[in-house]
């Protein structure tokens, strides 16, 4: 079990709406590591413009790991999904997954797939919207699987897309799409708002799950708000989950401080529930 911390790379533009510690890798890995995480999340752009090996070096040295990297910019900064209407910016996005497939190759680090899915439209039939889907998801894994990457395929509110929103819809896209290496990831979140029971949702479909990503009920950092996360944590642990937890959450009321108050919050309850080594906390 890991507790993370999500981190922009520097080829991220800086924006409020980035949920990550933003800064040069120095800065942001001294952040995660001074704060007592076990690693970090990587949110990244332009992979092929990173050097990777200084990346991995500053990692080692301060005694964190590279976990997951997210592809969520690529929809978000760059407007490229694998459902656009346009097969030019189609094949764009499957590309620059690619690329960070490979960069996350480099880490033995997983890869996300969030919003870069893209979203139903209503000028486009939803059967084809989903075939391209498949289809996209389908290239991404089989370029993943020689390199041993994993593909998590995230649940995201319909207040950010209308298309897979529910645990339910991403179990089957996994089905259809049938690919070991392409499972499914939760986010409380998200969870939250879209299944009727997140305890529940979390048993049923924890087999499925190789990733978490946690936040309180307004997106801030844990404790900030109703999440009762030690019920979270715990129904993970029961369900034999031993993956890698990582906070996705806006930057408020500035970085340091929503690292500090989560790791503050969390670093209690993965004692107790996981026995996760006092000497990870800060």
């Amino acid at each position: 079990m890991r507790l993370c911390y999500q981190v922009a790379t520097p080829d991220v533009a800086v924006a409020e709406s980035v949920t990550a510690y933003q800064g040069s890798i120095e800065e942001t890995f001294g952040a995660v590591a001074r704060n007592g995480y076990d690693g970090v999340e990587l949110m990244t752009l332009n992979p092929s413009a990173l050097d990777r090996a200084a990346i991995k070096r500053t990692a080692q040295d301060l005694g964190i790991c590279v976990d997951l990297v997210c592809t969520g910019e690529i929809f978000g900064q760059l407007g490229l999904s694998f459902t656009d209407p346009d097969a030019g910016i189609r094949r764009e996005a499957i590309r620059r997954v690619q690329e960070i497939i490979e960069f996350a190759s480099f880490f033995d680090a997983k890869v996300n797939i969030g919003r870069v899915r893209g979203q139903y439209r209503s000028n486009i039939a939803r059967q084809e919207t989903e075939e391209w889907a498949v289809e996209a998801f389908r290239q991404i894994s089989d370029y993943a699987a020689p390199l041993r990457v994993q593909i998590a395929l995230e649940t995201v509110t319909i207040m950010q897309t209308n298309f897979i929103n529910t645990l339910a819809e991403a179990l089957d896209m996994v089905r259809r799409v049938d690919r070991q290496n392409f499972r499914l990831m939760m986010d409380t979140f998200h969870l939250n708002i879209e299944e009727p029971d997140l305890f529940e949702a979390i048993r049923q479909y924890c087999p499925y799950n190789i990733h978490v990503h946690l936040s309180d009920n307004n997106r801030r950092y844990p404790g900030n708000c109703g999440m009762d996360f030690s019920r979270v944590i715990q129904t993970f642990r029961d369900c034999g989950y031993d993956g890698s937890f990582c906070t996705e959450i806006f930057q408020i009321p500035d970085m340091e401080t929503a690292a500090q108050r989560s790791i503050a919050h969390l670093a209690p309850l993965f004692a107790r529930i996981y026995d996760r080594p006092v000497s990870k906390q800060p």
